[in-house]
């Protein structure tokens, strides 16, 4: 995927600050597709002329005879948009819009090494940027803005050749009798407030979290350091999720729903669990035996009634009792 400005930049006349304008007219009228000049100062660009508004000034009553004759400084931009090859097209759409209304349409210079590479029109920028906006997309999830699926493969596969990884899965338990009792809308909220949690909480250098999708997520870790760090989302979540029920459900830590066979009971609230599979004990030679492990150590977590997370590490556990 095409992300650094350069790789779109294409190459356009450039001309020097003591050209005559009626250089620039000659080359304007040689190629009526062009939308503007570079001026340079040695190798380096400084300046830009664009088509509309340097015959906007030379179409004045007096201008042609004014401007024809003299240097091209006269009627040049000297302030314009100058990046550098390696930018980020997304950082660089932002600093064109950014623009003076008068030079929005102007074309954005690149440089490599200093020295003029090439130009970039809004219309080629915004077509790359809209480019790149959807291929982000196709790796997000769009309710949390998180990593998806695509992503999460490619994040476990790397775990494979590391020396230490720890791979938390989470998942919210009851989740979808809260989603029949409270609403889609709440249940969305809900999950996004999860996903805040993890954002807060899993901090270390190249972690990784990632939406599975629903009410399932995933965090990759390149160290053991998991029970803490578990520990805490648990009491966040646990804080937190009092906000999405009514007092009278809270009051009676339940609500009447269907369970899976249809049958309307008592349904506990939301808690979430924490499967963990590290490889400091054994290793995993595919994806597979890692979400094998996790579905495994998932069933164990599931069988408490309250927020916990269980690991594959002896099958050592903890559980936080909700407030």
């Amino acid at each position: 995927m095409i992300t650094q400005i350069g790789e779109i930049a294409e190459v356009i006349p450039h001309v020097y600050v003591n050209t005559k304008c009626e250089k620039v007219d000659q080359i304007f009228k040689s190629s009526p597709k062009l939308q503007g000049v570079v001026v340079q100062d040695g190798s380096r660009p400084s300046a830009l002329v664009m088509r509309a508004r340097f015959y906007q000034q030379i179409g004045t009553l007096y201008g042609y005879n004014l401007y024809m004759g003299r240097p091209v400084e006269l009627v040049m931009n000297s302030c314009p948009l100058i990046v550098d090859y390696s930018e980020n097209i997304t950082e660089v759409s932002k600093l064109a819009m950014n623009r003076p209304e008068e030079e929005l349409y102007d074309y954005v210079i690149v440089t490599r090494d200093g020295q003029f590479y090439g130009v970039v029109s809004i219309r080629h920028l915004l077509l790359s940027f809209a480019e790149i906006q959807a291929a982000i997309a196709t790796f997000l999830n769009p309710l949390t803005g998180l990593p998806g699926n695509l992503s999460i493969d490619e994040r476990l596969r790397l775990c494979l050749g590391q020396a230490r990884f720890s791979v938390l899965y989470f998942d919210l338990d009851h989740f979808k009798a809260y989603n029949d009792t409270y609403g889609f809308k709440a249940g969305d909220k809900l999950i996004q407030a999860t996903a805040s949690i993890l954002k807060e909480t899993v901090t270390g250098q190249d972690s990784f979290i990632g939406h599975i999708g629903g009410d399932d997520f995933i965090a990759v870790l390149n160290d053991y350091n998991y029970p803490e760090l578990c520990s805490g989302i648990i009491g966040q979540f646990d804080e937190i999720i009092r906000s999405f029920y009514t007092e009278k459900d809270l009051e009676r830590q339940y609500v009447m729903s269907e369970n899976r066979d249809g049958q309307v009971e008592p349904i506990p609230l939301v808690s979430i669990s924490i499967a963990v599979v590290t490889n400091e004990l054994r290793s995993y030679a595919s994806i597979d035996e890692i979400v094998r492990e996790s579905a495994r150590i998932k069933k164990v977590c599931k069988k408490h009634s309250f927020s916990c997370y269980c690991t594959n590490e002896g099958e050592q556990s903890e559980s936080v009792l909700r407030h």
